[in-house]
């Protein structure tokens, strides 16, 4: 055999495998594909549908509401408590009074003490004098905030000892220490009121006569109070105001007999006035008057 023959006859066992090969592959496609065919056959196949669902349930009933149960102990109540642990005042309780005193300490010092008399007297000592504006309303108030406090002071100590104390410590409630601290004060108020002007207030509220200093009551002690003070504050200016009084009237005939009828009296007076009150002590003795007028009752 030749070379020739022996490469043809490889060439010819080459082209017989391929074609087996081909054949095998197309086989196992062909039955790859059918295969699909068979599920969708079988997939299409009816379906049966599902049973309908059950009626819905009704609504139930509310169930009976249940009594209240009764208290465990007969009696007992709810009670807020404004103390601390040892029966002391807490002190936010503390803090909220004194504010609260803050807000109304204007009043009282008005009504209550013997600043108003003090303020009157000097603002007419002032006006007696000619000055307008000399000393400042800021100088006056404050001389007789000061005053107030002097004078007051055993009042203030003793309202401190019978009413403020007592409460912070615990020992008392607040109203037993309001009325335990009023009587300082109501003390102070009846020694410096005239009974007639106790009348006055009693009879202009339209109320039964009281039996005793003690059974007056705060409402109408407070204005009967003032008016006493009033009086006297006048009183006091008008004593004051007579030498002033004076010294205008011989300053203004003065003038009149020569002839400067142009010339203010004021202008002359005021710096004899002025002289006046520097020799005498005025001051001293306006403030002196003032405090002792408070030295014993009425």
């Amino acid at each position: 055999m030749t070379a020739a023959t022996t490469v043809r006859a490889a060439r010819s066992a080459a082209v017989v495998v391929a074609l087996a090969l081909l054949v095998l592959v197309f086989g196992a496609a062909t039955s790859h594909a059918a295969t699909p065919v068979d599920a969708v056959s079988v997939s299409a196949a009816p379906v049966v549908p599902a049973p309908h669902p059950a009626a819905p349930a009704g609504p139930t009933a509310p169930a009976t509401p249940a009594s209240p149960a009764a208290p465990a102990t007969p009696g007992s109540s709810v009670s807020v408590s404004i103390n601390g642990v040892d029966g002391t005042p807490s002190s936010s309780i503390v803090v909220l009074l004194g504010i609260t005193l803050l807000s109304v300490a204007p009043s009282l010092l008005l009504m209550m003490t013997s600043f108003t008399k003090i303020f009157v007297v000097l603002s007419l000592t002032r006006n007696a004098l000619g000055l307008q504006g000399i000393p400042p309303n800021q100088v006056i108030a404050g001389l007789a905030l000061f005053l107030s406090l002097f004078v007051m002071a055993p009042v203030l100590t003793d309202v401190n000892t019978t009413g403020v104390q007592p409460y912070l410590k615990g020992e008392v409630s607040f109203s037993q220490a309001v009325d335990a601290g009023s009587v300082p004060l109501r003390t102070f108020m009846l020694d410096h009121t005239r009974e007639e002007d106790l009348a006055l207030v009693t009879r202009a509220a339209d109320q039964a006569n009281p039996q005793d200093p003690a059974s007056v009551p705060m409402l109408t002690l407070i204005p009967a109070f003032m008016l006493s003070e009033l009086r006297a504050a006048f009183i006091i200016g008008f004593v004051i105001f007579v030498p002033f009084l004076v010294i205008d009237l011989v300053v203004s005939a003065s003038l009149m007999s020569m002839g400067m009828m142009m010339l203010p009296p004021v202008m002359v007076s005021l710096p004899f006035k002025l002289l006046l009150f520097v020799l005498v002590d005025g001051w001293g003795l306006v403030i002196t008057a003032l405090v002792g007028s408070y030295a014993g009752g009425g």
